[in-house]
């Protein structure tokens, strides 16, 4: 597992890298329906990797992460999202939300095993 300096500087490097590609070709994903909605999962995965540098950086300050970070990460992505198309504001709202649910099903079963691990250790002594 990255520290969280590493994970907040790479994933900091890969919304840099994902939002000027995303500007560059902003003309070929507004063309058709399929990169219309192909350019509101490239907003999601926007989301996904702010996500994870607010939440590193708010790590790293020793603050909380909650809800203002969801909300602040989905804001920027719905916004760049909205350069490209109207349609890409709402496929990226749709594929954040699944990317949501599944990094917190993901965070609920790697907290479960730290949990166990930890009683179990804690046992031994």
């Amino acid at each position: 597992m990255a520290s969280s300096g590493s994970s907040m500087t790479y994933s900091f490097l890969l919304f840099t890298v994902i939002l000027s590609l995303q500007v560059v070709y902003r003309g070929k994903l507004a063309s058709t329906e399929l990169y219309t909605i192909l350019g509101g999962f490239i907003s999601s995965l926007l989301f996904l990797v702010l996500l994870t540098f607010i939440g590193n950086f708010q790590e790293t300050i020793g603050a909380r992460t909650g809800w203002g970070a969801v909300i602040v990460a989905e804001a920027v992505a719905l916004i760049a999202a909205s350069t490209v198309h109207r349609v890409c504001i709402t496929t990226c709202f749709l594929f954040s939300a699944g990317l949501l649910y599944e990094v917190n099903k993901i965070s609920g079963s790697a907290h479960s095993t730290s949990d166990s691990r930890t009683k179990k250790q804690s046992g031994r002594a």
